[in-house]
């Protein structure tokens, strides 16, 4: 942490703070214990705020089961994005017809070949 000069000693006061006060202010925050609760792998809390939306969705997407089910998804969506490249490669002429491509050179390929049917359909 960078301080300005002009930035007092006494501002820094947190960073002294010893264990037994720090968890006193947990404390007085809503956490009545720092053992898990049954089942939990957390510390029990009880907040008289609730959850913001951003705090309920960092805590779902913390789960395996979520990370499982996007990794999931993930995947159907990038085998379905090779599936339409190799679609698109089949459609495209080359020398020789069977010659590895990369995504990068089927799109610029494509739009070559796009221009050129273009340029030939108008004259």
């Amino acid at each position: 942490m960078m301080l300005s000069p002009d930035q007092a000693e006494a501002d820094l006061s947190w960073t002294q703070s010893d264990p037994e006060s720090l968890l006193n202010g947990f404390k007085s925050a809503g956490c009545t214990s720092d053992e898990p609760a049954e089942g939990d792998e957390r510390p029990k809390c009880r907040s008289d705020q609730p959850l913001t939306r951003e705090e309920k969705r960092r805590r779902r997407r913390a789960t395996a089961k979520y990370r499982s089910a996007h990794a999931t998804r993930e995947r159907i969506r990038v085998e379905a994005f090779n599936v339409a490249f190799a679609e698109l490669r089949k459609l495209l002429p080359t020398l020789p017809p069977d010659k590895k491509l990369s995504k990068i050179e089927i799109l610029r390929l494509a739009i070559c070949y796009i221009s050129y049917l273009n340029h030939v359909l108008d004259v």
